[in-house]
């Protein structure tokens, strides 16, 4: 099952030098992040944007997409969901930096909420570090079997807002702790007020988190 989603190319017309991948959360799709693109292209101009669709059709809502069903939310539940996305995922992101002639070291992910989940659990497994991924109102599955299966330590940002009713604002310390037990460069932000959402200061912080990440990598 390959993967497939909208796409912005660079805005500098070049060919890509980075290339950025958006993560959607459950009962959306590849459209509701995409929209991330300009402002993250403002600057970045020779990064291209991809924003794939999840697998499978939202299993707890009319519309939308999920990359593995949330209706049971067990730790083993929650495992085999992402072991079941995790080859498709991989897979898309092989062929995406393929495509363009990069390497991991060009590679940025942006996860929301399940899309974080999905976004840890590959980039700390991949065989090379990516350039960066910035986790919007998620947690972190399973840390407790990462000391046994981790590969790669990209730098992390993990925003979440205190008020988020969906996945409780605590979920963002715990993932930090557990990052920072295994030496995986981990930073947090806490947006005041905010839900589960992505507000103003937490987009500017991943674009600029992202422009580092790449920037150190291509130094």
């Amino acid at each position: 099952m390959a993967l497939t989603g909208p796409a912005v190319p660079p805005r500098s017309g070049r060919a890509a030098r980075q290339l950025v991948v958006f993560l959607h959360g459950l009962g959306a799709d590849g459209n509701d992040l995409i929209g991330l693109a300009p402002y993250f292209a403002e600057q970045l101009p020779d990064a291209g944007f991809l924003s794939p669709h999840a697998p499978f059709a939202c299993d707890m809502a009319p519309i939308g997409r999920q990359w593995f069903s949330m209706k049971e939310r067990t730790p083993d539940a929650l495992l085999r969901g992402l072991e079941t996305a995790r080859p498709l995922v991989d897979s898309f992101l092989d062929q995406a930096l393929a495509t363009s002639g990069l390497g991991d070291d060009s590679l940025a992910l942006v996860g929301f909420s399940q899309g974080t989940m999905i976004a840890l659990y590959i980039a700390l497994r991949r065989k090379l570090p990516i350039a960066s991924l910035v986790g919007f109102s998620g947690l972190l599955a399973a840390p407790e079997r990462l000391a046994a299966e981790l590969t790669a330590r990209p730098p992390v940002l993990l925003i979440h807002g205190d008020q988020d009713p969906v996945v409780p604002f605590d979920m963002m310390a715990q993932a930090s702790n557990a990052l920072q037990r295994v030496q995986v460069p981990v930073t947090s932000l806490r947006c005041p007020g905010l839900g589960h959402s992505i507000d103003d200061a937490g987009l500017a912080a991943a674009i600029r988190f992202v422009d580092s990440g790449f920037a150190k990598m291509q130094a």
